[in-house]
């Protein structure tokens, strides 16, 4: 079974992917206009990528650009074409000059304005909907994020809960933020924060205001290792009423 298309790095193991990768296959050489949607992060750019693998990727948003590039070449690739301020314009260049057109949209809006431009539509589901994709991606980016750290850390996949929120864009960085907090050490740490605070100070509660920056953080990992308040206000030193307090003010913060 085919894990990942190398020309294209698109992912081809849950019926859904491999479905359109055979139909993007089928138009790569063929005079069709193919419109791509799905939400952000399913690899509509990848799929449209190994179709016109030569094109020019321009957002629809940049519509000079745009009209510029159509008409100094054959082929493109637009993305985002739901903001297209002028599909009509669009439209009427396509069908006059011949260019060939893959496009990306996260909704396939403007139904009949768009049934004159593609002859083709293939529809990526979200990563929740293609669960066989999601291991591969998952091991994809352990496998960057180590050579880009010069790390070999292997991800405990117990208990990893994977952010499908924006599909593979918000898995991407939940694994690169995991391994790089999994290999940072205290000096960095430091170095994070202030970078954090840096642009939040200027008021006479500074302190108070950013208290909990350290305080939820540090007993939210007491109460995973040690199972129980009491334990961890011991080892805090602080008494078990300040801790309950403490856990309270921050409950907004998952505690």
């Amino acid at each position: 079974m085919t894990a990942v298309v190398a020309a294209t790095n698109f992912v081809t193991v849950s019926n859904a992917s491999k479905e359109a990768f055979k139909t993007a296959s089928l138009v790569k050489t063929l005079s069709v206009n193919v419109l791509i949607y799905g939400a952000r992060g399913t690899g509509k750019k990848t799929l449209a990528r190994y179709i016109l693998p030569q094109a020019e990727i321009v957002d629809a948003s940049s519509f000079d650009e745009l009209m510029t590039t159509i008409s100094t070449t054959n082929e493109i690739i637009i993305s985002n074409i739901e903001n297209l301020g002028n599909l009509n314009l669009l439209i009427d260049y396509a069908k006059k000059s011949g260019i060939k057109i893959v496009a990306t949209c996260k909704r396939d809006n403007y139904q009949e304005l768009l049934d004159k431009l593609f002859s083709l539509r293939i529809l990526l589901p979200s990563l929740s909907d293609r669960p066989e994709d999601i291991e591969i991606l998952i091991d994809r980016f352990v496998n960057e994020a180590n050579t880009e750290f010069n790390n070999n850390f292997i991800l405990d996949r117990k208990g990893f809960m994977p952010d499908l929120s924006e599909n593979a864009i918000s898995l991407k960085k939940q694994i690169y933020t995991h391994i790089l907090l999994n290999n940072i050490d205290e000096t960095s740490l430091m170095s994070c924060i202030e970078v954090f605070l840096a642009d939040k100070l200027g008021t006479n509660n500074d302190y108070r205001n950013n208290l909990h920056i350290y305080e939820v953080p540090l007993i939210r990992a007491g109460l995973l290792k040690f199972k129980s308040q009491l334990k961890l206000a011991d080892r805090l030193g602080l008494n078990r009423n300040t801790l309950r307090k403490k856990i309270s003010e921050n409950r907004k913060y998952g505690l």
